[in-house]
């Protein structure tokens, strides 16, 4: 499981890739946070639970990230421990967080620019794009 940075013209973009759906979304879930040089307080500790139904992976995904860039927004809130579940369509995940301590710049939004969850020999990959 990973994920990095690749150069994009006027938003941030990253490539992600884990070996299932679930892993997909927690590691995008990291790779945004890393981009946006999130930095999360030690406490207090927080938990949400977060759940949506979804025709397929990419509407999970962009649902998932826009549901932690309000958290970010309104609660000032990140998270970095998932518990993420797949059935059916519905996806529920409970996630454990805390206050940001510190943010270096705030993702506006995650685009649906070019997304597609692609099966390749190191498992699932996509590319995101942000709007900063």
């Amino acid at each position: 499981m990973g994920f990095e940075e690749i150069p994009h013209t006027a938003d941030w973009s990253i490539q992600v890739w884990a070996d299932d759906l679930p892993g997909l979304l927690a590691e995008s879930a990291r790779g945004m946070y890393w981009l946006a040089g999130a930095e999360l307080a030690e406490s207090p500790r927080k938990t949400r639970t977060y759940e949506i139904e979804g025709p397929d992976g990419e509407s999970l995904l962009v649902s998932f990230l826009t549901e932690l860039v309000y958290y970010a927004e309104q609660e000032n809130l990140g998270f970095d421990d998932f518990d993420i579940r797949i059935k059916d369509g519905r996806l529920k995940v409970e996630m454990g967080g805390a206050p940001l301590k510190s943010l270096d710049k705030a993702i506006k939004a995650v685009t649906w620019h070019n997304l597609k969850i692609n099966e390749t020999a190191r498992g699932l990959e996509v590319e995101i794009v942000f709007d900063v």
